[in-house]
């Protein structure tokens, strides 16, 4: 896996196991310079899209055990 594992969740042991993000795929050191978009960053394997099942958005502080959907790790 790449260097950076987990590089953009702030909460990684509390994330469902089907919220995915660009940079688990890619194999590249952080860049400072680069400016971070929250613009569909993140989706769901579970639904494939930025919305989960429930309806509600993908994200690193909403995919947690509230959610009806959440998977855990």
């Amino acid at each position: 896996m790449s260097r950076n594992r987990g590089a953009g969740l702030k909460v990684l042991e509390r994330r469902c196991m089907g919220l995915r993000w660009k940079g688990m795929f890619i194999d590249a050191d952080d860049d400072p310079t680069v400016q971070l978009s929250n613009s569909r960053i993140y989706w769901c394997v579970f639904s494939q899209n930025p919305v989960g099942p429930d309806g509600g958005s993908v994200d690193e502080d909403c995919c947690t055990a509230s959610r009806k959907c959440y998977k855990r790790v």
